[in-house]
């Protein structure tokens, strides 16, 4: 077990690493090469600056995540994806927020400690690593001892990841395409299933499965998000598959059925109505297929026994 002098030293280096980077930016798959160090912006609209959209107690997570006591979840602003049917849109697609140092985000981390959260949530932090890097050296210096959580879209680069190794306790990503073409059109990210196969499997490297304490709150480990979309656009049984080849079968998957439209959504002929109560039952049956076991559907631990699991082995019907 890694001890918080440990953890800040790595930390610190992590931070040393990837700050000299942000002069020609390429810590996320985008690679814009702006000079953020000197104010300009690329894809994610962001300079060098930390922009906090909001920090929080959260109790809408996953059950290990948001416990009983809930998840302490830090919102940053801008995202280094355009999902056109993004739920967090105001938040993701602007560039507005709260500015803080590297000193005032760790206490802000140190002061959702303070009121008894779970676990350190960083939401969309994947165009901020560097200064999350330095904020996370001071934290843990100072005494931060909770699981740190990095909650992002997936669209990760796997050098830059491995240079957290050590840092992050909990890896929460999702993966949301199977196609490429499908990816650019709702994400404008064709190489989405690439990069983002590349990063689940270097994060399963450094934290492997979810390790969930005799409380029911997870301490370490991998649980992967994935929002099933009408149409069968994100070709779930393609994802799950891949998740119980390439990563384990035993990882935890939060199968997400709660999609409706928004933001750009209704612009797209596929994706522009909620999702078919068919279509979860599908993805529900792609779980089972795949020869994964661990998870949640719609927020609830998933129960062979609750869901008829000879019905959903027996059919060839998978998105």
């Amino acid at each position: 077990m890694i001890n918080n002098i440990e953890k800040s030293e790595l930390a610190e280096k992590a931070s040393d690493t990837l700050y000299p980077r942000l002069r020609k930016c390429d810590l996320c798959p985008r690679k814009c090469g702006v000079d953020r160090l000197k104010g300009q912006k690329g894809f994610c609209r962001l300079d060098s600056s930390i922009k906090v959209s909001s920090a929080s107690i959260h109790y809408g997570e996953e059950p290990p995540i948001s416990g009983s006591r809930g998840s302490g979840t830090i919102f940053f602003s801008s995202c280094n994806m355009r999902c056109v049917f993004c739920q967090n849109y105001m938040i993701s697609q602007s560039d507005s927020g709260m500015a803080m140092t590297a000193e005032e985000l760790a206490d802000v981390m140190l002061g959702l400690q303070q009121k008894s959260v779970h676990n350190i949530n960083l939401v969309t932090p994947t165009h901020l690593t560097a200064q999350i890097a330095k904020s996370l050296a001071i934290a843990y210096k100072k005494g931060l001892k909770l699981p740190v959580l990095y909650n992002s879209g997936g669209y990760d680069s796997a050098d830059v990841l491995k240079q957290l190794e050590g840092i992050i306790d909990i890896y929460m990503p999702d993966m949301k395409y199977a196609s490429s073409d499908d990816s650019l059109i709702y994400s404008g990210a064709s190489d989405y299933p690439v990069i983002n196969k590349t990063a689940v499997v270097e994060m399963h490297r450094q934290v492997g499965e979810l390790v969930i304490d005799e409380k029911g709150v997870a301490e370490r480990g991998v649980l992967i998000r994935h929002l099933v979309l009408p149409g069968g656009i994100s070709a779930t049984g393609k994802i799950l598959d891949l998740i119980a080849g390439n990563v384990s079968k035993d990882t935890y998957v939060s199968l997400m059925g709660q999609y409706f439209p928004e933001y750009k959504a209704d612009r797209f002929e596929y994706i522009k109505r909620k999702l078919s109560a068919e279509e979860y039952q599908s993805a529900i049956r792609c779980f089972y297929r795949s020869g994964l076991h661990n998870g949640w559907i719609q927020g609830l631990d998933i129960n062979p026994a609750e869901f008829s699991i000879k019905n959903y082995l027996g059919s060839d019907n998978c998105l």
